[in-house]
This record gives C-alpha cells, structure tokens and sequence, in this order.
C-alpha cells in the first residue's frame, strides 16, 4: 500500500472510529445520567467488586491473540480459525471458573449476593470468547465502520434493556441484564459483519509465535490491570459497597467513556503502523501525530473536567453524588496523564516488544500499588489523588523506558507532551475561576461556561503560540483528509 493510500486509510479510519466511539460515549455518559438517577450506590457497588475480580479473566479469555492477529505480517484462514477456536474455548473453561469461584468472591466481600451476580456474570465470558477473533478480523482488514455500527447498537440495545430492567425494580440486576444483553448483540453483528464461520482447527497449522506475543501481552495487561484496578479492590475489601459505588461512578462517568475513546485510537493505529514496521521515519512521524491527535483532544478536554468537577458531577449525577466531585476530577488528572503515554502502547504491540512492555508494567505497578495504599488513608479521595500521581509520575518514565528499547525518537513526543500539559492547565485554571464566579446557577450554565472560557484558552494559545499554531494544523489536517478521502 502506498503511503499516500495508507495515510488515507489511517486517516478515514481514525474519523470512522472517533465518530463512532462518540456515539457509543454518548449512550455511556446516557447510561450514567438515567441509571444514576434510578440505582443506588450499592447496587453500583455490588456489580463492580465482581467486575473487578472477573475482569482479571477476561484478559486470559483475550489471551492477547486478538492483538497477536492484527499485528501479525500474514495471517491464513486457518490460523484464523485457530485463534477462534482458541479465544472460544479459553472463554469456556474461564465461565466454568468463575461460576464455581463465586463463594470465593462473596466471601472475600462478605456480600452473600455476589454469589448470584458472578454466576450470571460469568456467561460473558463465553459470548465474548466467541466474538474476539470476530472483532480482531474486522480490524485488521481496516473495516472500522462495520465494527463502530456493531458497538454503537449493541450499546444502544442494552441500555434500553437496562433502564426497563430497572423501572421495573430490578435494581442491581438492571445493570447485570445491560451487560448480557450487550455481549450477545456484540456476538451476533460482528459475526455477521465479518461473513465467515470457521473451520475445524488444525494442529498443522503454525502457532507457536502468535501464542508467545499472546503469553507476553497478557502478562502485562495482566499486571496493568492489576494496577489500574487496585484501587476499587481496596475501596471495596476496606470501605464496602456504599464508598465503592460512589467511586465506580465517578470512574464509569469518565474513565470509561475515556478508555472507550482511547482504545479504539489502537484499532486504527496497530494494523497501520503493523505496515510501517521497517520504514522509521514514517513510523516515529505517525506516532508523534497520533500523539498530538489526542492530546490537543482529549487531555485539553479533560483539563476542563479538572476545573469543573462540581458542576460536571451534579449535572451528570444529581445532588446525591456531589461529594463525588474532587474524585471526578482527580481522576481526569489521572486519565490526561495516561493518555499522554498511551501511544507508546502502540509501539510496543506494532513492534512486537512484549516482553520489554511487560518489564516496565511490573515497576509501574508497584508505584500504583504504594501510591493508593497511602491515598486510602484518607478515603475514596485519597485513593484517586494516589491514582492521579502515579500517572502523573508515570508518564515520562514509560517514555524513557521505550527509547531504551526501540529506534523511536521520544524527544520530540516529550516535548509535545509538556506543550499540551502547559495549555491544559491553562484550561483547568480557567474553567475553575468561571465555576467559582458562576456558583449560584444551574449547573448546566456553569458547565456550558467553562467549556467557553477553556476554548478561549486554546484559542489564545493557537493564536500567540507559533508552535501550538503548527500543532493544531497537524491535527486539523489529518480531519480534512479524513472528510475529504472519506
């Protein structure tokens, strides 16, 4: 593929998935605002202390051979059906476990009911075992539109479900019914969007590498999601379901609709730099844009959310969740932090390096560990602050440690990393003045404020800042492109 086309492809496919992740963070942030407002904390509580130990196996039903497969130079139809077959059965034995574990969880928590939840719960492992290689085959042959309408109905259907569930009554099992009934739907259009049915699988068939990528990618999410989760398993083993449900909206409200965002910018970028693999300019010029992408996007607009916690929070929540707020806005310090690193998670999977990304998830997680074990002195705020320092302390670090490893030039990813932190404080501080002096109106008059006073931040800037100026034009470009081959 040219560089031309492939820059085309890259740039329609970034547009398709953005666009339809924002519909799918629509219907999230929807989910949240009608289902806060007809669930209590506990119920929210009690489905995420399950959802925190079951996630654990998810990653061993991925296994990482969706990635394995989309990276992969060649893939044949037997390998394919392989990894199908694989991802299938691993979701199986995962089901059975969780099933016959769930005492286990309850009695961790001392919640009887967690024994009922996790047994339901455990279907989803099956359903999504089975969608997995759908899922990884769409991406790789770039049919992200297939794969955006797929998330964005499933999505839709669920929720619809879940908001009857809980008229109804239903209370936490609302929230149960939104995941099945999304899992299946998910089953059912990937597979029909993809068009084939595999084959029995063949022991002739070589597997051998795409099992070890797969072994050293799930090591490491393992060790990341270990981290990245140790604070809701302290909330919830030390403070209960109450303080947990609190916690987990506050992530739901933004972590969630922010990790929704940001991994689907992997599914545009993994199979296209899989392609650059051997040109390096090419490569370091796509992740350093990719950065800028979503920076100038995300991490400004989660400066926003730092200065405008409170009114975010009773607008999206109601006033029952206003303590919510210092935590909301903790953990958009934390997400800006992550997102600035994320792109050299790309790297590491286009260029196969595992086993180095494995390495540097070990000390991560350590300083994630001490971090929200000093924070939870202090309660469900203390445990976001020791969330957000260790990105903050993270960042740079994960940085550092891929230049050590690969011909990626990280200066420049650095630098550009320090100019969108500078703007998006500029940003927060700004927005948190105009909800100090906007304090005595309606929420939605505070909000809507703040987002003015941070866009004239980053107009500013663009305007008086040649380099910021260059920045925003890079970005701007790659939309053009995109609508315009689109």
């Amino acid at each position: 593929m040219t560089t031309e086309k492939l820059g085309d492809t890259a740039a329609r496919g970034v547009v398709t998935t953005l666009s339809g992740q924002g519909l799918k963070l629509a219907i999230q942030v929807l989910s949240v605002v009608i289902l806060a407002r007809m669930l209590s904390p506990q119920d929210y509580g009690l489905v995420a202390m399950v959802a925190v130990i079951i996630g654990i196996a998810d990653l061993f039903r991925d296994f990482g051979l969706s990635s394995a497969a989309i990276q992969a130079k060649t893939l044949s139809n037997q390998q394919r059906d392989n990894l199908f077959w694989l991802n299938a059965a691993l979701g199986v034995v995962l089901a059975v476990i969780i099933f016959c574990v769930s005492p286990l969880i309850a009695g961790m928590y001392n919640q009887p009911k967690l024994v009922d939840i996790s047994h339901v719960l455990a279907a989803t492992f099956l359903l999504s075992g089975l969608a997995t290689q759908y899922r990884a085959d769409l991406t790789r042959r770039l049919k992200f539109a297939k794969l955006a309408l797929a998330d964005i109905i499933a999505a839709a259907i669920a929720l619809l479900t879940a908001i009857i569930a809980a008229s109804l009554g239903a209370g936490y099992w609302a929230l149960i019914v939104q995941q099945l009934t999304q899992y299946t739907f998910m089953l059912v259009l990937v597979t029909a969007s993809a068009g084939w049915l595999p084959k029995k699988p063949s022991r002739r068939t070589p597997m051998d590498g795409m099992i070890k990528f797969g072994w050293n990618l799930v090591a490491t999410q393992l060790i990341g999601y270990l981290s990245k989760n140790i604070d809701s398993l302290v909330i919830g083993i030390r403070f209960g379901a109450v303080p947990l449900g609190l916690y987990s909206r506050a992530f739901q409200l933004l972590m969630a609709p922010l990790s929704q965002i940001r991994s689907p910018s992997t599914t545009v970028a993994l199979p296209v730099l899989a392609r650059l693999h051997d040109d390096e300019e090419r490569f370091a010029s796509f992740v350093q844009r990719g950065q800028l992408a979503l920076g100038y996007t995300l991490v400004t607009g989660l400066g926003v959310v730092v200065g405008a916690g409170l009114p975010i929070t009773e607008l999206f929540l109601g006033q029952k969740w206003l303590s919510l707020a210092p935590v909301l806005s903790l953990l958009a310090a934390a997400g800006a932090f992550q997102t600035l690193a994320f792109v050299g998670y790309w790297v590491y999977l286009a260029k196969g390096m595992t086993k180095y990304l494995f390495r540097y998830s070990i000390a991560e997680s350590a300083v994630t560990v001490a971090c929200i074990l000093i924070g939870s002195q202090w309660g469900i705020v203390g445990v976001a602050a020791g969330y957000a320092a260790t990105q903050a302390i993270g960042w740079p670090l994960s940085l550092w440690w891929l230049s050590r490893y690969s011909k990626l030039k990280v200066r420049p990813l650095y630098a550009a990393a320090l100019r969108i932190i500078a703007i998006s404080a500029a940003m927060a501080m700004a927005s948190h003045l105009t909800v100090l002096g906007l304090h005595e109106f309606p929420s939605y008059v505070a909000v809507i404020a703040a987002l003015i006073a941070g866009a004239i931040v980053m107009a500013l800037a663009t305007l008086s800042i040649p380099r910021i100026r260059r920045d925003i034009t890079g970005v701007w470009e790659i939309a053009t492109r995109a609508r315009r081959k689109g």
